[in-house]
């Protein structure tokens, strides 16, 4: 696996061209079960092959039943410097019906452990809208979760996923479906329960005080490339080693035996890739943006769609009037982006502006073309950046 790694890395950062990775992120899975010394590898694979600056932000996601002291140490060296810790709850009961590993005082104990390690750089993430759980009991969680941890939280809904044991107790009706309308008071009174606590909300699910924002989270939000290596991995960049100009959507083979065999034989293990047309990228780039508490600036828009502004899609449309004068979503002179309320949602309003985006796109003036004093004509296309970031 080690091995696989470390040479899909090298041929899919040379595919990409790409001069400098500002953030690795282990995720997906429990990496925290992974060697020390195959995160070092992995590492040293990017600074051999790229610019990996110093203060580059090195997450790995860590469960608490496979993180004790001396492997959290073991990662630092390895070259980490930023922990994500999957605590999910503080109730024993809930943590069985998730089919979590570990305890309570486990998860508290690891993240005692971690913020000693990595001080003010140690992220938790809780869940909520449980079946059966209840507003005002998940809430004293959060209060007793926000005397113990450090500067970053993520707040997560469940979502049942078909296959797992809880899915099926709610199939069966052992257990009830969880009710819509608590898992929306449990967000609404968290968000605000952490505001007061100093978090700013700069992401739908994320929180953080002190600056201690996901620089690697928030590239995604801001239609950044990054690099996917590994089983099942999801990446979004152009690859310029096969003289590619569009953005590519690309999927790696799940089934891990299968990946192995695949990079042992290409170099890479990549199953699916999509070439990203002009209208999927901006769609892509509307839908993550509205996302974060600054949304997307005209600048930040112009960059992927240099001749529609957000002026020319929402500027006119009864549907942003609407929600404007709902108090939603606010369209100015700093760009497009929800209001707290609309944060919360964010859903239904997405739904309505992509349906004004296609619109838009669809009707748009055809791109004009400046003749240079050669006589050669030129247009003015997308940018791609030259950052990448691996995943």
């Amino acid at each position: 696996m080690r091995k696989c790694l470390v040479k899909e890395t090298t041929t899919l950062l040379k595919l990409s061209g790409v001069q400098r990775i500002d953030s690795v992120f282990f995720g997906g899975g429990t990496p925290s079960l992974a060697s020390p010394h195959t995160v070092a590898s992995v590492l040293e694979t990017i600074a051999q092959t790229t610019h990996l600056p110093a203060k580059a932000e090195i997450t790995l996601e860590a469960n608490p039943t496979s993180s004790k002291a001396s492997r959290l140490a073991a990662f630092r060296g390895a070259g980490v410097n930023r922990l994500s810790i999957g605590i999910q709850s503080l109730d024993n009961i809930e943590l069985q019906l998730l089919g979590r590993t570990h305890s309570v005082s486990e998860a508290l104990g690891t993240l005692e452990e971690a913020r000693h390690l990595y001080p003010g750089r140690t992220s938790v993430d809780l869940m909520f809208g449980l079946p059966a759980q209840q507003v005002e009991p998940w809430l004293r969680q959060l209060q007793e979760l926000l005397s113990l941890c450090d500067d970053h939280v993520s707040l997560y809904q469940l979502t049942l996923e078909r296959g797992t044991l809880l899915f099926a107790h709610v199939q069966q009706g052992t257990l009830p479906s969880p009710d819509p309308e608590v898992a929306a008071e449990m967000y609404q009174d968290g968000r605000e329960v952490l505001r007061e606590a100093g978090f700013r909300q700069y992401e739908v699910s994320n929180f953080a005080r002190n600056e201690a924002l996901s620089t690697h989270n928030w590239t995604y939000w801001q239609g950044g490339q990054y690099i996917g290596v590994g089983p099942g991995a999801h990446g979004r960049f152009v690859p310029q080693g096969d003289g590619g100009t569009l953005r590519e959507a690309r999927i790696q083979t799940l089934e891990p035996d299968n990946w192995m065999k695949e990079v042992s034989m290409f170099g890479h293990g990549t199953r699916k890739r999509v070439s990203l047309r002009e209208l999927e990228l901006l769609e892509e780039v509307l839908a993550l943006g509205l996302r974060t508490d600054i949304g997307i600036t005209h600048q930040h828009w112009l960059h992927f769609a240099p001749h529609l502004s957000l002026w020319d899609v929402f500027g006119e449309s009864e549907e942003v009037k609407e929600l404007q004068s709902q108090g939603l979503l606010l369209l100015d002179h700093g760009g497009l982006r929800c209001s707290w309320d609309g944060l919360a949602v964010l859903d239904t309003i997405l739904l309505r502006l992509l349906l004004q985006l296609q619109n838009a796109w669809k009707n748009r003036p055809p791109p004009t073309l400046k003749v240079t004093e050669s006589g050669a004509a030129s247009q003015r296309g997308v940018h791609a950046s030259s950052r990448a970031w691996a995943r």
